[in-house]
């Protein structure tokens, strides 16, 4: 059977309260049998720890999320340099900049962000970045500060973008929107760049797959976003599925799953 990690699943939200067990369940018989789950508010800290403590191949992530910017305040970043200094996750996150929505003040989310690239740059973690419209910026925020490794998630920036990432120690993660036929850029980066640097991920419950679209998403979709790149790079899903596990073991220093 393949072996794959599920980089970035909010296994933890509401969406997923009547059938969480089973929806875990169904990933572990599709071969998902680990998960990394990212925090967004400080409200979802310690519902997010209780989901992954009661569940095996669940990986938590501490961190406050750009969408959420209105529900933070400043001492939220102190209670989380605290939490994962105390609790040592997989990673920081998720966390960075979101600039196509509208309303969201540019100047608070940059101070978040770069307060978590603090805290994962001194505490020696990873961190899990999110990037929408705002992958310049970004990538300016990680070299400013300095010292960092991480991925960004659901990538959605150029082949050049990608190769400035990949020289600062960055992955990209790319799930759902990989499969549908019109992102030609998505697809065309996917088939060409180098393997090391992929990490794949369902974003659950958001960013179905194609044959999904409209529905829940969860982390046994992972499946259909690995067949689609192994597709377009011409090599088996055996090979992706071995690298990209890799990939995500050596990032997250995740653990090995539970038969």
């Amino acid at each position: 059977m393949i072996d794959l990690v599920d980089t970035h699943a909010h296994i933890d939200v509401d969406a997923f309260e009547a059938d969480r067990t089973e929806v875990i369940a169904r990933a572990r018989e599709a071969g998902v049998r680990r998960q990394v789950v990212p925090a967004v508010d400080a409200a979802s800290w310690e519902g997010l720890r209780m989901t992954c403590a009661r569940h095996a191949g669940l990986h938590p992530a501490y961190g406050l999320h750009p969408l959420y910017l209105t529900g933070h305040d400043g001492s939220h970043l102190a209670a989380l340099r605290e939490l994962i200094e105390r609790e040592r996750p997989v990673a920081v996150g998720e966390c960075g900049l979101d600039f196509f929505v509208d309303g969201l003040d540019r100047v608070q989310q940059q101070v978040f962000f770069d307060a978590q690239l603090r805290i994962a740059r001194d505490v020696d973690l990873p961190v899990i970045v999110h990037a929408r419209w705002a992958v310049d910026a970004v990538i300016a925020a990680i070299r400013r500060i300095g010292g960092l490794r991480g991925v960004v998630h659901s990538f959605s920036g150029s082949r050049q973008q990608a190769e400035t990432l990949w020289s600062l120690g960055f992955f990209i993660g790319l799930g759902g929107p990989v499969t549908y036929p019109r992102a030609n850029r998505l697809r065309t980066l996917v088939t060409g760049m180098p393997v090391e640097f992929l990490l794949l991920e369902t974003d659950s419950p958001d960013q179905p797959d194609s044959l999904h679209r409209g529905m829940r998403n969860e982390p046994a979709r992972l499946v259909h976003v690995l067949d689609s790149i192994a597709e377009l790079r011409s090599q088996s899903r055996e090979f992706i599925a071995n690298a990209t596990t890799c990939n995500a073991e050596r990032l997250f220093a995740l653990t090995a799953p539970q038969p």
